[in-house]
């Protein structure tokens, strides 16, 4: 009995022991124990509206829990920076209350990929609504592939975001067909940005450069920015090396003309010569018969012949996976299906074929398989960098030239 006492205050002694080692080993530790508990600051709440169909700024601020007085508020600080009655469906509205009074006191609502809109409340306790900048934090990235049926096959096996790849083929649209004008083993590479927030992916940005190898033409794009106009827009677009621009405008006029003889229009309209009513989606351009007919820019022929539906000859083109445009009364055709035409290239004279009362150009420009008005169709502009501005042009594009080959 007495040995299995002097065991049990033998183990007891070497507990102790080994306490007061682990204090001696690490003395913060006292220290460390009696710091005082630190309290997390308690978050402001946040209430997130998904703005969805028939939503109004007056339904969206009720689901958030402010009141009809400071709905107008918001609205009336508002009116001169952002119109919120014309809030997107799709898009979040935040609103902010004060974690300790649950006041409101902050509305945002990203208008589009760039900017932001806040109000919050001024110095003097008034509401004040500006847009900001979206802060993104960016990163280079460069990828290139090779083409086995279509560039947006290949996007999707190297997982790109797809929407690089619409950029991409909105740069070369007006010198590559990427519906008919791609070729297996065509090459590409681009540089672009990848726009992050707060950590997360969130979007492709700006595209720097691209080089674009479709059957055996190198085709390379740069972006500038020149500055801005006098009325805040951008100078910019995508060029290449000698600084000319890599899109290219249609011509004004496909026909030397006397006068417009019919406008665009979406209506009907009664022709008594055949007794039929008809619409006309086209421009009539009332000119000498055998007068030349032009084609307005770069593309290639997808009929050239009769038409049975009172086009009489009949021209199409296919400018690009964008554009195409219709000559139709023609009097001679001087071109075939299949055929490459130039901008300005002589395509067949003016004639009064098929459901005409008289010689003229009937000219159709089809926009993504609608047709539109030529005379009002918003195209991209073909102006070069300026002349003062080529040789910092060509120098800043020096090292990305080397970067694409």
């Amino acid at each position: 009995m007495k040995k299995k006492y002097i065991i049990i205050v033998a183990v007891f002694i070497l507990v102790i022991a080994s306490f007061v080692a682990i204090r001696f080993n690490f003395p913060g530790q006292q220290e460390i124990s009696n710091l005082p508990e630190v309290q997390a600051e308690p978050l402001d709440r946040e209430v997130v509206i998904n703005i969805e169909s028939g939503m109004t700024f007056s339904v969206i601020t009720e689901e958030a829990g402010l009141g009809g007085t400071l709905m107008y508020e918001l609205l009336e600080a508002s009116e001169d920076v952002y119109d919120l009655t014309s809030v997107k469906v799709g898009k979040p509205m935040k609103f902010y209350f004060d974690h300790s009074t649950d006041e409101f006191f902050k509305l945002i609502y990203k208008i589009d990929s760039e900017e932001e809109l806040f109000i919050t409340k001024d110095d003097l306790g008034e509401w004040k609504a500006e847009r900001q900048d979206i802060d993104y934090q960016v990163k280079i990235k460069t990828v290139s592939g090779s083409i086995d049926s279509s560039l947006y096959e290949s996007a999707l096996e190297q997982n790109i975001d797809v929407r690089a790849i619409i950029d991409l083929a909105e740069i070369f649209a007006w010198t590559i067909d990427f519906g008919m004008g791609i070729r297996q083993g065509d090459t590409y590479k681009f540089i672009f940005e990848e726009r992050y927030r707060d950590g997360e992916y969130v979007m492709p940005g700006q595209i720097i450069a691209a080089r674009f190898v479709n059957n055996g033409q190198d085709i390379e794009g740069y972006y500038f920015n020149e500055g801005f106009d006098e009325d805040g827009f951008a100078i910019d677009g995508y060029y290449h090396a000698d600084g000319a621009s890599v899109q290219k405008i249609f011509l004004k006029n496909p026909v030397s003309y006397k006068y417009i003889s019919s406008g665009y229009t979406t209506g009907r309209r009664y022709i008594s010569a055949f007794d039929i009513s008809t619409g006309h989606r086209a421009i009539d351009y009332s000119a000498k018969s055998g007068s030349p007919i032009r084609a307005v820019g770069d593309g290639t022929i997808t009929f050239a012949g009769w038409n049975k539906q009172g086009y009489g000859n009949l021209v199409k083109m296919r400018h690009n996976s964008t554009f195409s445009t219709n000559y139709a009364h023609m009097s001679k055709i001087y071109v075939s299906p299949g055929q490459r035409v130039q901008q300005g290239d002589i395509i067949g004279t003016v004639g009064s074929t098929g459901l005409s009362t008289g010689p003229h150009l009937h000219f159709e420009m089809v926009k993504f398989g609608t047709k539109i008005n030529p005379l009002t169709v918003d195209l991209p502009s073909d102006k070069a960098v300026k002349e003062e501005n080529l040789e910092s042009f060509q120098e800043i594009i020096k090292n990305i030239q080397q970067q694409l080959k």
